[in-house]
């Protein structure tokens, strides 16, 4: 009789991630634990003018999340769905900050349960210091020259200066 591997329970937690925040690497922390692995995909979304490129965010990402073993960068630009499969990835990691985030992620969840109901959404709530934080905000406060660091890594931060700055 042979002894089967014990199943590993994979997840992704998908995102633009442009910039990482503080409230992204508290949930990919979080996430982290309760996985097996855990995929951190960067969305590439042709209708956004992102601040850093893909490659920029997953470098920023692999440097902020060096400490955590199970964690894999990575991104997609194909259905969640299909990426999922791909990954053999049983769940999705979503952040929640407020009651209108629920209500897009319901949305979004009921979606993917459609179109491939193998695939289970788990909603994590944000941190109370970070629910009023978001990717936009921070590069609007970074772009007329504020004080990002309570809001983003060190790393995040100087690349955002640097990209500020040589503009």
């Amino acid at each position: 009789m042979q002894a089967h591997e014990p199943i590993q329970r994979i997840a992704v937690y998908p995102g633009s991630f442009d910039p990482v925040t503080l409230g992204h690497l508290d949930i990919i922390h979080r996430a982290a634990k309760q996985y097996d692995r855990l995929v951190v995909a960067v969305l590439n979304n042709m209708s956004k003018k992102p601040l850093f490129s893909v490659e920029e965010r997953k470098a920023l990402l692999s440097e902020v999340t060096s400490d955590l073993p199970n964690v894999e960068i990575d991104s997609f630009r194909d259905l969640l769905v299909r990426y999922m499969r791909s990954k053999n990835a049983q769940v999705i990691v979503r952040g929640i900050r407020s009651v209108t985030d629920f209500e897009y992620e319901l949305q979004l969840a009921s979606t993917n349960q459609h179109l491939d109901d193998g695939i289970e959404t788990v909603f994590m709530m944000t941190n109370p210091k970070y629910s009023y934080l978001s990717s936009s905000i921070v590069k609007e406060i970074a772009q007329f020259n504020g004080n990002v660091q309570d809001l983003v890594p060190p790393a995040v931060g100087r690349a955002m200066s640097e990209k500020f700055n040589s503009v």
